[in-house]
This record gives structure tokens, sequence and C-alpha cells, in this order.
């Protein structure tokens, strides 16, 4: 019989290698000549992670789990990502609700955005390596979960130089503002815009792009409590005028154009009166691009503004463009180093966050749906 060659397993089971000549098993017991059995096959336990499942739809802190799910394998084409931060957005809490005009199958991970580290890549991966911060290229991925594999087109890399909150939160409210000031009306330095929850996100990166661009931002918001607090930030990042929805409605705005031009552009996230108000001061063949209900009433135009003013009034929604884009991955791929070099330059920051530990997600739902919230909630992982 064929001798097993040296190193040889220890038969206690421990998994020590044993050198030639030993006589003991790890100072257990003696081998009493069993030492030559080569050591059994052990199968390795499928690996782990741990995410935010939901089996049906309702509110989010009643239908969510945190639960531990095996990961898939790696494969030649897949990618191997840490996930680093995942915001909570409002579409997220929509989807789970199952009210949001995209719903994923379920059961489901919650999550669309957050950035992530390539751990490993299989051997056909060509455009990322470990080491690479890593976003979604679309909605559904789920990102509020430790870890994954996901396919190398589902991923889009970006430089690991910004800071993380920045990658975190920089594929939907950052791309958003950017294409519905790049996609409708052909704008240039002290030409101005007008829109409502400029406090939101994409609010934000609204105010700040237009500013890196010379255009002038007329930026509405609901009054509160803590409105000079508001004020003062969106001042900081660049807000031109900062009026509230009541403001609107006053025959002062009057005065605010002769130190700013009309708008040509008028982008919407609220509905109802603040709809109709933005209208009204807008330019001749203006247009106005609704991405978002808040105020969960329908937009309401005056016939005038058709007849008068031949106002255009359109829609956007991120995850549909990037759809029409996929076989087109360059332009997301552009939009996104474009972003990326605004944030190098310190012209694009990320919006107030609180980061939370992924363990702690049910505070961070809780917060994330109060009212006026001022801070946007980030699981870490």
């Amino acid at each position: 019989m064929a001798v097993a060659a040296w190193p040889r397993w220890c038969p206690s089971g421990c998994g020590m290698r044993l050198a030639e000549g030993l006589g003991m098993v790890c100072g257990a017991r003696p081998l009493l000549g069993t030492f030559l059995r080569p050591r059994a096959a052990v199968a390795a336990a499928p690996a782990r992670s741990q995410a935010l499942v939901y089996a049906q739809h309702g509110e989010p802190a009643r239908v969510l789990q945190l639960k531990d799910l095996e990961r898939s394998e790696l494969g030649h084409s897949g990618v191997h990502v840490k996930m680093l931060a995942a915001p909570i957005n409002p579409a997220d809490i929509n989807m789970i609700q199952g009210t949001y005009a995209l719903l994923p199958d379920l059961p489901a991970v919650g999550g669309n955005e957050g950035v992530g580290q390539v751990v490993e890549v299989g051997s056909h991966v060509t455009s990322m390596k470990p080491g690479d911060w890593v976003i979604p290229a679309d909605a559904e991925l789920g990102t509020w979960r430790t870890d994954a594999v996901f396919s190398e087109k589902s991923l889009v890399k970006l430089p690991c130089d910004i800071p993380l909150l920045c990658a975190a939160t920089l594929s939907v409210n950052p791309c958003t503002a950017y294409r519905m000031l790049a996609d409708f009306e052909t704008l240039g330095p002290g030409d101005s815009i007008i829109q409502n929850a400029a406090n939101s996100g994409v609010g934000q990166a609204v105010i700040q792009i237009a500013a890196a661009l010379g255009i002038k931002t007329i930026n509405v918001i609901r009054d509160r409590p803590n409105l000079q607090e508001v004020v003062d930030r969106l001042t900081s990042l660049g807000a031109d005028h900062v009026i509230t929805e009541e403001m609107l409605r006053k025959p002062e705005m009057k005065d605010l154009f002769k130190k700013v031009p009309k708008p040509r552009l008028a982008l919407n996230c609220v509905g109802g009166k603040s709809t109709t108000e933005m209208l009204r001061h807008i330019q001749q063949k203006g247009t106005m691009v609704t991405y978002g209900g808040m105020a969960k009433q329908p937009v309401t135009v005056p016939v005038s503004a058709f007849i008068f003013k031949d106002v255009k009034l359109r829609g956007f929604w991120m995850t549909q463009w990037k759809k029409d884009e996929t076989q087109n991955k360059d332009r997301l791929t552009g939009m996104i180093l474009t972003l990326c070099d605004l944030i190098h330059k310190g012209q694009l920051t990320a919006p107030a966050c609180t980061p939370v530990p992924l363990k702690d997600y049910r505070i961070a739902l809780e917060a994330s749906m109060k009212p006026f919230i001022s801070s946007k909630q980030v699981l870490t992982m």
C-alpha cells in the first residue's frame, strides 16, 4: 500500500498538519500507528451574508427582516462585492409598500442605491478588479446587505478617492439633477431655473450643479419651525434665492425677477398648488419637468399657461433613463465621472447624512419617514 506523502493530517480531527516522525496528535493522545491514515475530505460550508429582506408588501418596519442568505457562487462572470454604505430613499420605501412603478419579485432585498468594494471577480470580468468601488447601474439590485455576487453589467466603477457618503448617494439624486438640467432646456451662465422641494436630495444636487454651471436657482421650500436653518444650508450650497410656498404666491415675486431673469425651466417634485404657482413664473415656451409627487395631488395647469405661454410639461424618471441607455453604458459612465469631477473640485457634496449600522435598520427606517427630515439615513455595513 502506498503511503501518503508528508505532511499528513492529525487524525484527531483538529485540522493540525503533522511533520514526519511525530508520534503524538497535537499533544492530546498517542497516534497508535494511525497517523498514516489520509485525512477525509470535508465539504466547505456555503458562504453567507446578511440582508434586509421582505417577502410581502407593507410598511417597512413590519415586513423587513434581517436574514442570513447564502451567497451565490462567483462563476466566470460574477463580481463579489462587499457593500460599504447604502441610503434609504423614498423610492425604496414605496417599493416595499408596493406603491412604486417598479416592483421586484418577492422575496426581495431592499435598497436601490449604495456603494460597495470589489472583493473578487470571475475570470471573464474585465472592467473591474478587487479593491475597486462600484455602484448599481440600475434599480432593483438590493443594496441593503453586507455583500453579494452581482453580474458585471449590473455595476458601474467609480473613483475610490471620493468621500464614502458622496459615493453612496451618487447614483440616484445627483444623476436625476444632472439629467434634468441637461436634457430639457439649453441653459447657460446667467439663465435661471425654479424648483420646489429644494431641500430634498435632488434639490440640493440641482443647486450645486447649477451653481457650477453659472445657472441661477430660485428654490421653493415649505415653511417649517427651523426655516432659517434650512435657508442657511441651501445658501451655503450655492442657492441664489430661497423662498417658501407662501412667498411664491405673493406679488413681491415681481421684485425678485428684477434681480434674476424669469426661469426657462421649472423642476416639480411636489404637485398640487405648488406646481400651479411655479408655472405662473416661468418664461414663454418654458418647460416644467415633474419627477416626483410629494403632495400626492395632481399637476394642475391653467389653460392660459398653454394658450398664452405655450409651456411644455414633461416627466422624468431616472430608472427609465437608465433602461433606455442600457446599450449605451458609456453615457452613464460619462455622467458618473462628470459628477465625480465636481466632487473632486468641491462643487458637489453629499446631502446631510446620518450613518446607521445595518443591524439598527429599524431606527433608520423610523427616522427616514418623519416629516421635515433634513438628514438622509444611510445604512453602513
